[in-house]
This record gives C-alpha cells, sequence and structure tokens, in this order.
C-alpha cells in the first residue's frame, strides 16, 4: 500500500486537509468496488493530538504524530490560511521532518499556498514551483532561490509537487491519483467529484497585481504612468526619460524591482484593463482593444492569450454571459 500522510498544520485551511483525504478514500473504494485491493493508507499527522484551526472555530484530530511515523510515500501540505510568515513560524517543529522524510524517498505535494510552508524546508531552492496568483509576488520575495511558475497549475520536480490557487490543487491530487493508480481510476475520480481533469492553467483566474512592494520610488513612478495612461503607446525611452535614468540603468532597476521587463508590466497592466472590460461590458473586441492602446488585433489577440491562456472571445464568454459572439 502507497502511506499517505497529509499534514495538519496550526493556521491551514480545513478543506485542503479534508479533500485529499476524502479523495484518497474514495479511490480506495472504487478499487475495492472493482476487486481490487485499496491502495492508500491514509492518515492525518500532527506534532499534536488535536489541531485548531481557525481560532478554535474548527478542530482536526491528527491519526498519527509526526514523530511516530518512520516512514511515508507521499507528504501532503494543505494550504495555510492568513499571514505567512506567522504561519510558517506556528509550523517550524514540523520542517525537520518533511526534509528527513524527502531523505528517506518520501514525494511530497503542496496545494496552493501550502508551497510557502514546503519553501521553508529549502527543498524548494533551485526548482520551480506553483502557488496561488495572488501571492507570488510575496513568495518570490520570501524564497528568491525558487522559481515560481507563473500560471501553472501543476509544477513536478524531483519528487516534489506544487499547484495553483484554491481548487486548482484537484488538479494536483489527480494527477497523483492518475500516476498512483491508472489514468480509468483518475477519471472516474473527475467524474465522480466533477472536476476537469486536464485543466493546466490557472492563467484566466489570475489579476494581475503591480510589484510595488519595493523602495525604489523611481520605478513606483513609472508604474503608476503605465497604470494612468493605458490608452497610450508607452515606450521605454519615455519611461526612462521621466525619471531621468539611462534606458539600460532604468530596465535593470525596473526588472529588479518589479520581477517583470518592462514590456511584460505595460502589457499585464493593459491585459487586466482589458479582462475588467470583457468582464463588465458589451463592447467589442477591437474596441476594448483600442481601449488599451493596442491598434494590431493580431498582437493583441496573442498577448492577450499568451497571459490569459484564453483568446479574448473565449476570455468574454466565460466571464460576460450577456455579451454576444
Amino acid at each position: 500500500m502507497k502511506s499517505v500522510s497529509i499534514l495538519v498544520p496550526e493556521s491551514s485551511v480545513l478543506q485542503a486537509i479534508a479533500d485529499p483525504q476524502y479523495l484518497f478514500s474514495a479511490v480506495n473504494q472504487f478499487m475495492m468496488v472493482s476487486g481490487k485491493k485499496p491502495l492508500f493508507n491514509i492518515e492525518l499527522v500532527g506534532f499534536k493530538k488535536e489541531i485548531k484551526l481557525n481560532d478554535g472555530l474548527y478542530s482536526v484530530k491528527t491519526t498519527q504524530l509526526l514523530k511516530d511515523v518512520k516512514k511515508t510515500d507521499l507528504i501532503v501540505i494543505p494550504a495555510l490560511f492568513g499571514d505567512m510568515k506567522s504561519a510558517i513560524k506556528m509550523n517550524k517543529k514540523a520542517l525537520p521532518w518533511i526534509n528527513e522524510q524527502y531523505e528517506n524517498g518520501a514525494e511530497i505535494a503542496s496545494l496552493c499556498v501550502g508551497a510557502f510552508l514546503l519553501a521553508s524546508t529549502g527543498l524548494l531552492d533551485g526548482k520551480k514551483c506553483s502557488t496561488h496568483w495572488g501571492f507570488q509576488n510575496e513568495f518570490r520575495e520570501m524564497f528568491p532561490k525558487t522559481e515560481v511558475v507563473d500560471g501553472n497549475i501543476i509544477t513536478e520536480e524531483h519528487r516534489i509537487y506544487s499547484s495553483g490557487g484554491a481548487n486548482s490543487y484537484w488538479n494536483l491530487l489527480l494527477h497523483l491519483v492518475e500516476k498512483y493508480t491508472d489514468r480509468q481510476t483518475a477519471i472516474l475520480a473527475s467524474k465522480y467529484f466533477a472536476i476537469d481533469i486536464d485543466r493546466k492553467n490557472q492563467s484566466a483566474f489570475a489579476m494581475f497585481q503591480g510589484q510595488k512592494n519595493h523602495t525604489d520610488e523611481a520605478i513606483k513612478q513609472t508604474q503608476d504612468f503605465i497604470e494612468n495612461n493605458i490608452q497610450e503607446r508607452i515606450t521605454i525611452d519615455e519611461l526612462a526619460h521621466l525619471v531621468s535614468l539611462g534606458r539600460r540603468s532604468f530596465e535593470r532597476r525596473f526588472k529588479l524591482a518589479t520581477n517583470n521587463s518592462v514590456l511584460e508590466y505595460i502589457n499585464r497592466v493593459k491585459i487586466e484593463f482589458a479582462k475588467r472590460n470583457f468582464e463588465t461590458n458589451r463592447k467589442n473586441i477591437n474596441e476594448v482593444m483600442y481601449d488599451v492602446g493596442y491598434t494590431d488585433s493580431k498582437a493583441f489577440r496573442t498577448i492577450f492569450k499568451k497571459i490569459t491562456g484564453l483568446t479574448p472571445i473565449e476570455y468574454r464568454n466565460k466571464y460576460n454571459k450577456g455579451t454576444l459572439n
């Protein structure tokens, strides 16, 4: 049997503990119905017998203490809740155990912002990682040695898995089911839980949040200028001149402060504005395109799809039911 250890951290999301337990238990039931033996031995593990969540509103009883887990095949780290630094501090006792189990051959899967706890072990240094799109800037600041993969729902590298935001973790869980069983069982589980098994990207759900948690006032000034001049065709030279910097120096400082090149930032701001337009009014594609300063429809469609994973029409039809094709 595969030993699955679902970690129960302090200050974590209850559903991100209950859902993997439910899924792996359901897969055991599917296998028994088909005449096979159950595959997963599922334990809720923690450093206390009972973990209180949401200021004591909920509590989870662990089935096994960390010190009693000698070896496991898979560790599931659920999403954390609240301030990430505080949540990590609350759970620092679990970090040596996670490292020890990984060294002993365990695979590790972090769900959503559970990636913050996983990264605190150092196991993600030099590796790729997915997390909730709304926390990517904070993650990059806290763990600069880890490469955050924009948009990806699932990232897999060297026995370590991570997932995108919120319910995206279901796709990672289904990925693990398919790996440990087979495609047919994973499809059955996806139908049972009504989850799109092959969704690979969270870009359509992401809202671009310009990285302004830095101290470079000149770059903040250019960020404000970009955001206040959506309809204009802004050049890098224009922005550099605005803050009296040479182009090369300006581009270097902009990338360092925002984790985006200047052109990437401009495009992301414009596409975010276009998304809001598609969601809230009945303008056609060309009208929105002109509103955000693009004149080439092919270029607009290409950039829009690269950032969101959807074409402008697909995005509008997905989020604004009042519009027509």
